[in-house]
């Protein structure tokens, strides 16, 4: 099982505010690094087999603050993961869109359009790129990625909130149009297991807790790795119950 997590990268001074997209040269503000300075520290204990970012510097700088966290750690090959840029998975293309404010954009007439079919959607001018182009080329992205570390890797991906929810939602068989029903915070968590038969997500938008469920899994765990589970199970870090006790336990 292949396992991505998935960080948008943390607050800048104009999050919220302006549609930013491919714009250089805007970095995280004092918040946006407490933020990832933070992240990075919960994930530490986490291997990773490669640290993969957006080449816009909010994420390139995300990710200084996850490796600086990571000091002295090794991945499972026993080096450490230098970050390797992938266009692949920057920001949407927004176009003439870029750089306006965001309540100047709620009153363009494609506004309730990106809202309700962002599958229909392409932003205007000579640079603005289609929704569903920008899925497709971040889709492939992580198909690649799995591929070339292999079924045993955990890897992360440092992108931007649409990217993030477009990933999200193909792993969901979501049409596009539902992407706008998920939710990707600012240096939030968001965890895809891939397996031979489907993704897993195990976790979205998670902003705090703990990490041990994505540790390596000891060996002969149980069930196919594909295989959903059934009537709930008992969670990642529950130990097993003792022999006695585990008679009609179940359900």
């Amino acid at each position: 099982m292949t396992t991505v997590l998935l960080v948008r990268h943390g607050l800048t001074a104009s999050t919220g505010q302006l549609l930013t997209g491919w714009t250089p040269g805007v970095g995280l503000d004092e918040r946006g690094r407490a933020q990832a300075k933070a992240l990075g520290e919960r994930i530490a204990s986490v291997p990773l087999d490669a640290i993969v970012t957006s080449p816009l510097d909010r994420c390139q700088q995300t990710v200084e603050e996850i490796v600086a966290a990571r000091a002295g750690r090794t991945g499972p090959d026993g080096q450490a993961a230098a970050p390797v840029v992938e266009d692949r998975v920057g920001e949407c293309r927004y176009g003439d869109w870029t750089g306006k404010p965001l309540k100047e954009l709620e009153k363009d007439p494609l506004w309730p359009v990106v809202q309700a079919h962002p599958s229909a959607v392409r932003f205007p001018g000579t640079e603005g790129e289609s929704m569903l182009d920008m899925q497709h080329r971040a889709v492939s992205a992580i198909r690649e990625w799995n591929t070339r570390l292999g079924k045993d890797a955990t890897y992360l991906v440092c992108s931007h909130g649409d990217v993030i929810k477009a990933i999200v939602a193909d792993c969901l068989g979501l049409h596009l149009d539902h992407c706008q029903r998920i939710i990707a915070d600012p240096c939030s968590l968001t965890v895809i297991r891939y397996t031979p038969l489907r993704p897993f997500l195990l976790r979205l938008n998670d902003t705090g807790g703990g990490v041990d469920d994505l540790l390596p899994r000891p060996a002969g765990h149980g069930a196919s790795e594909s295989d959903a589970v059934v009537g709930g199970g008992a969670g990642a870090g529950a130990a097993p119950p003792e022999p006695d006790t585990a008679k009609g336990a179940e359900g």
